[in-house]
C-alpha cells in the first residue's frame, strides 16, 4: 500500500515529465533548425570574408600591374623605336614608385619580345630580405617560340590572348618557387612587344587562404575557372583532386553556391564564391562539425530539463514532506521512548489535531522521563554524596567485563578504591552527622581529583574510581594531585571531621593476569589495604 505522500508526489512528477518532455520536444526541434541555419550563415559569412580579403590581395597586384601598364602604354604612343630602352628604365622607375605599396609582390618585370629587339631585353626584379627587390638575370626568350603557350606561360599566353590575365601557379625558371602572376601585354604601334607582369609568391597567397577556417576542421581551397586546384591544405597529396571530383558531383545541391558531398570517408558541406580574376573560393566543413553546436546546445536543454525535474521533484517532496512531517516525527519519537531514549525534540507546534497530540505526547513524556529519573537516582545514585552507588559501580564494571569479552577489544584502564579511615571513630565520638560531613569531604576531595571520571560509593566509607583515556595516561599526576589536595584539606581543618584522611590503592588492567575486571578490582582493594598498614605502622611508630 502506498502513502499519500507517495501518491501524491508520483501524480505530481508524472504531470511533470508530461509537461516537460512536450516543450522540450519543441525546443529540440526548434533548436536543430536554428543551429542549422545559424551554421549556414556562418559559412557564408566566412566564405564572403574570405574572398573579400582574397579579392584585396589579388585587387592590389592586379591594379599595380594594371596601372603601370596603363603609363607604359600612353608612353608608347608615338615613341621612335630609338627610344624603347629609355621607355624600358622609365617604366623600371614607375614599377619602383608601385611596387612597395602592394602586398605580397614576389617579383616584377617588363620583358621584351626578341622580335622586336634583340639588344633590349628589359628588366626582372625579385624580393629580398627587408622588402627590398634586386634585380635579376633576365630569361633569355629567343631560346623559346614565343608562340608555344606551353612554355614560358607568363610571357606567351598573355601575348596569345591579347589581354591582361591571371596565370595558375607554376615554378619560375630561374628561381625554382612556385608563384601566381598576373601579366598584361604591351602594344606600340599596334605590334606586341612584350609583357609587363608581377608574380606572387605562392606560400604567401596559401597563408591568406589558411586563415579562413571554420570550427576545427574546417578549411578553404582555390579552384580556377577550369576547376584546377590553385591551392588546397593538401596540395601535395592526391586528396585535392579528390575532393575536387567529390565537389563537382555533390550528394545535394542546397543552393546556387552552397553543396554537401562525401569526401574521404567524411560528410560535408561547402559554400563557393567566384573571384573577380576568374578563380573561385570554397570554404568546407564537415557535417558532424556544423551539428554539434546545435546538438551539444540540445543535450544542454535535456540536461537542463532533467536539472529542472529533480529541483522540481525535490520541491514536491519536501513539500509532501512537509505536510506528513510531523506525523513521522511523532511515530520516531514514540519508537525512541519505547527505546528507552526519552530526550525527545518535536517543534511542531501549530494549533491542529497533529499539533495537539504532540504537545500532548511531549507532556507524557516529559513525565516519564521524570518518573524515570527518580527511579535512576534511587537505584544508582547514593542519596549522601550524589556520586554513584554500588549498584552503578556493578552496572559499569559489568561494561567493562563485556568489552573485556570481546576479543577485538583493546583495553586500558585502572581502577582506584578509597578508604575513609576512622570514620566509625568520628560517628562514636562526635555524632552520625559529623561522619556525614566527613564523608562529603572525602567524596567532594575524590570527585576534585579524578574530575573526568567515574567516581562511586562502594561502601560506607569506601569509593572507588574508575580511570580511562586520558585520566588513564595521566593516572600518576592525578593521584600526585589527591595527596596534594588531601593535605590541603587536612592542614585547613579545625575539627577531625573536617579532615580527609583517606588510604587509597590502585591496580592497572593486565590481560595476561586479570581474566575479569574484578581480578583488578581486588588487586586495588588489597593495595589499599596494605597502604592502610602501612601508614598505621608509620602513626604509631615512636618519634
Amino acid at each position: 500500500m502506498y502513502s499519500i505522500r507517495t501518491k501524491f508526489t508520483l501524480l505530481t512528477i508524472i504531470a511533470i515529465i508530461v509537461t516537460m518532455s512536450t516543450a522540450t520536444l519543441i525546443g529540440v526541434i526548434s533548436i536543430r533548425n536554428l543551429g542549422l541555419s545559424d551554421a549556414d550563415q556562418m559559412l557564408h559569412l566566412k566564405c564572403t570574408t574570405g574572398a573579400m580579403n582574397l579579392e584585396t590581395y589579388f585587387n592590389s597586384v592586379e591594379k599595380s600591374t594594371k596601372t603601370v601598364a596603363m603609363l607604359v602604354q600612353d608612353s608608347f604612343e608615338g615613341m621612335p623605336y630609338e627610344n624603347l630602352n629609355g621607355q624600358v628604365e622609365n617604366t623600371r622607375h614607375m614599377f619602383d614608385k608601385v611596387v612597395h605599396n602592394t602586398n605580397g609582390v614576389l617579383t616584377y618585370y617588363f620583358r621584351i619580345d626578341p622580335a622586336i629587339s634583340p639588344n633590349v631585353k628589359g628588366f626582372w626584379y625579385v624580393k629580398q630580405a627587408g622588402n627590398t627587390f634586386q634585380e635579376h638575370a633576365v630569361t633569355d626568350i629567343s631560346q623559346y617560340d614565343t608562340n608555344d603557350t606551353s612554355a614560358l606561360v607568363w610571357f606567351t599566353v598573355p601575348k596569345a590572348t591579347g589581354k591582361g590575365l591571371w596565370l595558375p601557379p607554376y615554378n619560375t625558371e630561374n628561381l625554382d618557387v612556385r608563384v601566381l602572376s598576373y601579366n598584361v601585354p604591351i602594344y606600340w604601334q599596334q605590334k606586341f612587344v612584350g609583357v609587363i607582369g608581377m608574380e606572387i609568391d605562392y606560400e604567401t597567397l596559401a597563408h591568406e587562404v589558411e586563415k579562413i577556417k571554420l570550427f576545427d576542421h574546417g578549411y578553404a581551397f582555390i579552384l580556377d575557372a577550369d576547376s584546377n586546384v590553385i591551392y588546397h591544405p593538401q596540395m601535395d597529396s592526391t586528396l585535392q583532386y579528390g575532393e575536387k571530383i567529390a565537389i563537382d558531383t555533390p550528394d545535394r545541391i542546397l543552393g546556387d553556391s552552397h553543396v554537401q558531398y562525401h569526401f574521404n570517408g567524411i560528410d560535408k558541406e561547402a559554400v563557393f564564391l567566384p573571384l573577380s580574376n576568374g578563380m573561385r573560393l570554397y570554404v568546407t566543413v564537415p557535417l558532424y562539425e556544423i551539428n554539434k553546436g546545435w546538438k551539444i546546445l540540445i543535450w544542454h536543454i535535456l540536461l537542463a530539463s532533467i536539472f529542472i525535474l529533480v529541483i522540481v521533484s525535490l520541491f514536491t517532496l519536501r513539500l509532501t514532506n512537509n505536510i506528513t512531517k510531523p506525523l513521522r516525527n511523532l511515530t520516531a519519537a514514540a519508537k525512541q521512548v519505547a527505546n528507552g531514549n526519552y530526550d525527545i525534540a518535536l517543534t511542531y507546534k501549530d494549533a491542529d489535531e497533529i499539533g495537539i497530540l504532540t504537545q500532548t505526547f511531549q507532556q507524557l513524556v516529559k513525565q516519564t522521563k521524570s518518573h524515570i529519573g527518580a527511579l535512576h537516582r534511587q537505584v544508582y545514585i547514593d542519596a549522601l554524596t550524589s556520586v554513584r552507588n554500588k549498584a552503578g559501580y556493578e552496572a559499569y564494571i559489568q561494561k567493562l567485563q563485556d568489552k573485556m569479552d570481546k576479543p577485538t577489544e583493546k583495553l586500558a584502564f585502572a581502577i582506584g578504591v578509597f578508604d575513609c579511615d576512622n570514620l566509625k571513630q568520628i560517628n562514636d565520638t562526635y555524632g552520625h552527622d559529623k561522619g556525614d560531613i566527613y564523608i562529603k569531604t572525602a567524596s567532594q576531595l575524590i570527585c576534585r581529583a579524578f574530575s573526568h571520571s567515574p567516581v562511586f560509593r562502594i561502601g560506607g566509607d569506601e569509593f572507588a574510581v574508575i580511570l580511562e583515556n586520558s585520566d588513564f595516561r595521566n593516572r600518576a599526576e592525578l593521584f600526585r594531585l589527591f595527596r596534594l589536595y588531601r593535605e590541603k584539606i587536612l592542614v585547613a581543618s579545625k575539627h577531625p571531621w573536617e579532615q580527609a584522611n583517606i588510604t587509597m590503592g590502585l591496580a592497572v588492567y593486565d590481560a595476561q593476569s586479570d581474566s575479569s575486571v574484578n581480578d583488578v578490582a581486588r588487586r586495588a582493594d588489597q593495595c589499599m589495604y596494605e597502604n592502610k598498614r602501612l601508614r598505621k605502622e608509620k602513626q604509631n611508630k615512636p618519634s
